[in-house]
């Protein structure tokens, strides 16, 4: 999948990155080399064992900057209100139970104009492959640990209170002989703490 584009994506999300992140669902670490400079400190979050611990001990030792990863996940993150310059989501918001929850936690540590930076995959807007996602979410949940391939997250992240700063939409095969799907990629920033 990093192959295939996924690392590009990724390092388009993290390039103007500065100040302290957070990065939820942070898998094995694969954003962890793409930081970059500006970047102060990375709190890597990851609720999965065996995730964590390769990221923990193979890709935060060879980050070009400082990161700390730690078991948690995206509806509590241990953080200040307030507190950090951006947080990245990529790949995880098809996976979390509740994206409005994660989305106000986003919110809530972000600094005001903080940016969340994203690399989803997402609902089809082609009306049949939508309705074969609906189709397939129950299975493919239970398949892909916990991933629901018809979320539509960027309407969830604008509803969340975010300004789209920048979108992409595409399609992206992560593995060969699969369908393209539905992908972005982007940024939104933060007008403060929730009402």
């Amino acid at each position: 999948m990093n192959r295939r584009g996924a690392t590009e994506h990724r390092r388009r999300i993290l390039a103007d990155l500065h100040g302290s992140v957070v990065e939820i669902g942070a898998g094995a670490g694969s954003s962890f080399p793409l930081y970059p400079p500006a970047v102060t400190h990375v709190l890597a979050l990851e609720p999965d064992d065996y995730l964590r611990n390769l990221a923990e001990q193979e890709a935060a030792s060879r980050a070009p900057v400082p990161v700390t990863v730690t078991a948690g996940v995206a509806e509590r993150v241990p953080a200040g209100t307030a507190s950090v310059d951006a947080v990245v989501a990529s790949l995880v918001l098809c996976s979390v139970k509740d994206q409005a929850t994660v989305l106000a936690e986003v919110r809530r540590v972000l600094k005001p104009g903080g940016v969340l930076a994203y690399y989803e995959h997402v609902r089809s807007e082609r009306l049949l492959l939508a309705a074969v996602e609906d189709l397939l979410t129950p299975v493919w949940q239970l398949a892909a640990g916990g991933c629901h391939p018809n979320r539509d997250t960027l309407r969830m992240i604008r509803e969340a209170g975010f300004t789209v700063q920048d979108n992409e939409r595409f399609g992206f095969a992560p593995f060969a002989l699969t369908p393209p799907v539905a992908h972005i990629v982007g940024t939104a920033t933060s007008p403060g703490l929730p009402g």
